[in-house]
């Protein structure tokens, strides 16, 4: 063999001993392992809901629905805390998130969580339209730019709405599971929402 191809011969043996020392010490990947990555994690976001100033509702698709609980992180900043034009209207209860119920309009069934802001402090409702009878029930009270996970449960004969330790119960028109469309963020009550109102809501069912 020439001398050049001698060469030539020892430099390629010398580059693919260093390759794989390489893999050796630094665990190179497989063909496989390259056709086949390993899948990146998946992040859920929440849906942040905007109530225009002047406005009710959020501009939100409707969403039939069919499910036997609802499961959900909210958290409302600085833009929860308002005063409504006529005094009175303080206590109106506003909507945060919920279902119509028992394939009716929500005006007859439906079950959602309320929220208001009243006597400096933001207070969660439980709030129900039973058989076009409406009714409201105090939960408790949380904190402005803090996550909590709310759940609403859908049995028979009666609703469970459940915040931090505290569970209350509410009576439902129909049993088994809840066959419906979704309820998004609302303001009102009587008076529109006197400015932009943001609340971040992430689905965990």
């Amino acid at each position: 063999m020439a001398p050049l191809e001698l060469l030539i011969s020892a430099t390629g043996r010398c580059i693919c001993f260093i390759l794989v020392s390489s893999c050796l010490l630094l665990g190179c990947k497989s063909t496989a392992d390259i056709d086949n990555p390993e899948p990146a994690l998946v992040t859920s976001v929440p849906t942040v809901y905007t109530i225009p100033k002047g406005a009710h509702g959020t501009k939100s698709p409707f969403s039939p629905r069919s499910v036997t609980n609802l499961k959900f992180e909210a958290t409302f900043d600085a833009s929860a805390v308002y005063e409504t034009t006529d005094k009175a209207n303080q206590a109106d209860i506003n909507k945060l998130y919920g279902l119509a119920d028992c394939k009716s309009d929500h005006h007859t069934n439906s079950a959602r969580f309320g929220w208001r802001w009243y006597k400096n402090r933001l207070e969660i409702h439980a709030y129900t339209y039973t058989n076009k009878v409406r009714r409201s029930v105090l939960v408790d009270v949380v904190e402005l730019n803090k996550s909590y996970i709310y759940e609403l449960s859908f049995e028979d004969g009666k609703y469970a709405f459940k915040l931090n330790d505290k569970v209350v119960t509410m009576s439902r028109n129909c049993s088994g599971i809840a066959e419906g469309y979704q309820l998004y963020p609302y303001f009102g009550g009587d008076e529109a929402a006197p400015h932009d109102i943001r609340i971040s809501i992430l689905d965990l069912n």
